[in-house]
């Protein structure tokens, strides 16, 4: 009997842009990444969520290959993000979460020394990009404001034209205009065939911009999905004025109920699911005003990242 075809070979073009397997960097004291996996598929823009602490820059440093992993595997592109580190940062537009110091030059001197190290980029995209973002590269670099430091680093990001934009809080400091502009930049990327990661405490950009989003906390993936994919039940913050209101006590004994008040006439609450019971509630009370909206991912992500009570999360990095 003949042997069996060989599998058929996954190429550069054939992988997901990231995927992560077990990945793990462990600082002791529940400090870290712990056991991460995560797949992105190609042509997306993922945000990666969480508050300070909860690992989002050290999973970044990973797979930049800054940080070694304890265990666990990373590939980027199809290439292993260790072994293939090299080739991979010529792929990869990165921006840091911490920026760099260059002490006595100019941003376009910055700018010039890193387009060097890399080679292959083009100088009137620089000043194309330069010009977009509103930055001045004939000022000193360490006498900016971090508003335009981070309009360096983003210009360094986006001038090689990469595949995959690895994106570490990449709109802290910004002004409107300038943020317009880079989501400006987001949208020709995507439609170019980039894929984009960034992580970002700005959660109305991040459901405005992201295909998918991830939620971190303390080191661990707690859930991945679109915005709808994570509302898995729908939530509402419901806000009455009700005439003759029950008690309080049978208010929060309604099916999906929860976070429930009332203040003389004013009745605030919020409900998961069916609406009925709670509906069924404020017309027995003579409700003569309803104000209802769908939860925010803000409002998803307070919910999901309260500790339990007596338990802060210990920092991370």
């Amino acid at each position: 009997m003949p042997a069996p075809p060989p599998p058929p070979r996954v190429t550069d073009d054939d992988a997901p842009a990231v995927v992560c397997s077990g990945l793990t960097k462990d600082y002791g004291h529940g400090h870290g990444v712990f056991d991460l996996d995560l797949v992105i598929p190609r042509g997306e823009i993922f945000g990666f969520v969480g508050p300070n602490g909860a690992g989002k820059t050290t999973t970044i440093r990973l797979l930049m290959d800054l940080i070694r992993p304890d265990h666990g595997a990373a590939t980027l592109l199809g290439l292993d993000a260790r072994r293939d580190s090299l080739a991979l940062k010529r792929r990869i537009g990165y921006l840091p979460g911490e920026l760099p110091q260059f002490p006595g030059v100019s941003a376009g001197y910055v700018i010039g020394l890193l387009a060097g190290l890399r080679g292959g980029v083009d100088p009137a995209r620089v000043e194309a990009l330069a010009r977009r973002l509103d930055l001045d590269l004939d000022r000193r670099y360490e006498r900016l404001s971090h508003g335009n430091k981070q309009k360096v680093h983003l210009v360094q990001a986006f001038m090689h034209a990469p595949d995959l934009l690895i994106l570490d809080e990449p709109t802290l400091g910004l002004d409107p205009l300038v943020q317009h502009e880079f989501r400006a930049l987001l949208e020709e990327s995507l439609a170019g065939g980039a894929t984009v990661l960034l992580s970002s405490h700005v959660l109305a950009e991040v459901e405005l911009l992201c295909h998918r989003i991830g939620l971190i906390r303390a080191g661990r993936l707690l859930r991945v999905g679109s915005m709808d994919e994570l509302r898995t039940v729908r939530a509402h913050r419901v806000e009455a004025i009700v005439r003759r209101p029950s008690t309080l006590a049978v208010l929060t004994s309604l099916p999906g109920v929860s976070e429930a008040a009332i203040d003389g006439e004013r009745v605030t609450c919020t409900v998961r699911g069916s609406a009925g019971p709670l509906l069924a509630w404020l017309t027995a009370g003579d409700a003569v005003e309803i104000d209802s909206h769908e939860l925010t991912l803000e409002e998803v992500f307070l919910t999901e990242f309260t500790p339990p009570p007596g338990l802060a999360p210990a920092p991370q990095r």
